[in-house]
């Protein structure tokens, strides 16, 4: 097992499933503290109890559109274990039932997308920053998505416009934070085969899926990233399935 991360403490969002959980396999088993956190706690304690075969883990139940339980929850970490060295932003949502483009969509649909692909992310990102700015040392991997660069009728425009809102964010804390050591990540996954997609209008087929990208190949990227000099910094990561619909032309629009 790999100690290249022995003595770090990571935080991951959206860590019960998922690029969140792929991600933070990796970085136990690499050799780093995990604290998983999400708002589903039978997904979560599940989540606990394998990373805990593997290495230092633990979970804790948290809504990220939550600001102050965001705020209380960084804080409990640090005080236990004294520091957040990296944070990984994998915690997000779509709306479901085929309600996504601006025909079906309502203003509470939008406001829940955005309440935690974005504001929820942020709140992560304001909490664990002064800590690492005292320390002069943390990086943050935020996942933000393809259609964070290309949008798609397929995704709607909460998801799209939040997405591409991370990588602008991300942007902003490398603009603001390089000369204090911090160093931001955006992740753009392509479609990978999560959870998620069970909220598509057409939830894709198992054959479909099955060649899709899968979370393993991100929680690897995020140990690349997590594992990289620290005076060296990846803006900006885009992954996608070499089967690619976006580019295939199998991905449809919702009908209007």
């Amino acid at each position: 097992m790999s100690q290249e991360l022995k003595g770090k403490v990571a935080w991951i969002t959206g860590g019960g499933s998922g690029i969140g959980l792929a991600g933070a396999l990796e970085l136990v088993q690499a050799g780093a503290r995990v604290v998983i956190s999400g708002r589903t706690e039978k997904t979560l304690r599940e989540a606990e109890k394998l990373l805990k075969t593997l290495g230092e883990a633990e979970g804790t139940l948290l809504d990220v559109a939550d600001k102050q339980a965001v705020a209380a929850t960084a804080a409990d970490i640090e005080k236990r274990h004294g520091r957040i060295d990296i944070l990984v932003t994998s915690a997000g949502t779509n709306i479901g039932g085929g309600k996504r483009n601006l025909k079906t969509m309502s203003p509470e649909g939008w406001d829940d997308v955005v309440a935690i692909n974005l504001n929820g992310l942020f709140y992560c990102c304001h909490a664990v920053i002064p800590g690492m700015r005292a320390r002069k040392d943390g990086l943050i991997i935020n996942i933000s998505s393809w259609t964070g660069r290309y949008a798609s009728p397929l995704t709607g425009p909460a998801y799209n416009a939040s997405k591409r809102a991370v990588i602008a964010l991300s942007e902003s804390i490398n603009m603001e934070e390089c000369a204090h050591g911090i160093r931001a990540t955006s992740i753009l996954p392509g479609e990978v085969a999560t959870p998620i997609l069970e909220k598509r209008p057409v939830p894709p087929s198992p054959e479909e899926r099955a060649r899709m990208a899968q979370p393993e190949d991100f929680g690897k990227a995020i140990l690349f990233v997590a594992t990289m000099p620290a005076r060296s910094c990846v803006n900006e990561l885009i992954i996608a399935p070499t089967w690619n619909r976006f580019y295939l032309g199998g991905l449809e629009a919702p009908k209007p």
